[in-house]
C-alpha cells in the first residue's frame, strides 16, 4: 500500500512539473513574438545616445561616404533630452558619386545578406524631427525599407526632397497599409552635392515609429 501510495506521488509530480515546463516554454514564446510584433506604442529609432531601447545602426555610408561625419552624442540643442545626432556632409565629392547617404540597419551593416530586421506591423507612421546649422539645407530622401538581397525587405515608404530650416521641424512618413513584417534598414537619409553645394551640417531627433 505505501509502495502505490508512493508511486502515485511520484506520478503527480512528474505531471505537475512537466505542466510548469510547458507553461514556462509558452510564456516565452509569448514574449518572443510579443518583441517582434511590435506591441509598444513607439519603437524607438533614437531619441537619446545611451537610450536602451533604441534599434538599429547608422552602418550604411553610401556615396562619397568620404564626406561624411556623424556624431550620435551631439549636445547641440538637441529637441529633447541630452543629445541629438549631427551629420555633416562636405560635398566634395571623394568618391566620385556626388551624393551621400547613410541606412539605420540591424544587425549593423547589413545589405541583405544575412538575417535580421523587425517585425513593425501595426505601426502607422514614421515621425522625427530635423533642422539644419543654417537653413535651406536639403535632404533628397528620407525612406524606410528598401533593402534588397537574400533577406530583402518586406516594403518600403520614402519622402523628399525636404528642406530644413534652422528650427526643429517635425516630419512623418505614413506606413499605412503597407507590409512591414520585416525590416532591417529602419531609417535612411541621402542628399546631393548638387543642391548642397557648400555641404552641410543637419541634426536629427526623436526618430520614432509610432502606432
Amino acid at each position: 500500500m505505501k509502495k502505490t501510495l508512493l508511486m502515485l506521488v511520484l506520478g503527480m509530480l512528474v505531471a505537475t512539473m512537466g505542466f510548469a515546463q510547458e507553461q514556462e516554454v509558452t510564456v516565452v514564446e509569448e514574449k518572443i513574438q510579443e518583441t517582434a510584433g511590435g506591441t509598444e506604442e513607439v519603437f524607438n529609432i533614437y531619441t537619446e545616445k545611451w537610450a536602451g531601447d533604441n534599434h538599429y545602426a547608422p552602418s550604411g555610408w553610401m556615396g562619397d561616404f568620404g564626406d561624411i561625419k556623424i556624431e550620435d552624442n551631439s549636445r547641440v540643442d538637441p529637441h529633447s533630452g541630452n543629445t541629438c545626432i549631427e551629420i555633416s556632409y562636405t560635398a566634395k565629392g571623394s568618391h566620385g558619386a556626388g551624393w551621400m547617404g547613410i541606412y539605420w540597419q540591424n544587425p549593423p551593416n547589413n545589405w541583405g545578406d544575412q538575417m535580421g530586421g523587425y517585425d513593425l506591423t501595426g505601426y502607422k507612421k514614421l515621425v522625427f524631427w530635423a533642422k539644419g546649422e543654417k537653413g535651406r539645407e536639403v535632404i533628397s530622401e528620407i525612406k524606410i525599407g528598401g533593402i534588397s538581397g537574400e533577406f530583402f525587405d518586406s516594403d518600403s515608404a520614402s519622402i523628399g526632397p525636404i528642406k530644413l530650416t534652422k528650427e526643429w521641424q517635425q516630419f512623418e512618413i505614413d506606413l499605412e497599409d503597407l507590409d512591414l513584417a520585416y525590416i532591417s534598414g529602419g531609417f535612411c537619409l541621402s542628399a546631393r552635392a548638387s543642391e548642397n553645394p557648400e555641404g552641410f551640417t543637419v541634426y536629427f531627433d526623436d526618430i520614432q515609429y509610432v502606432k
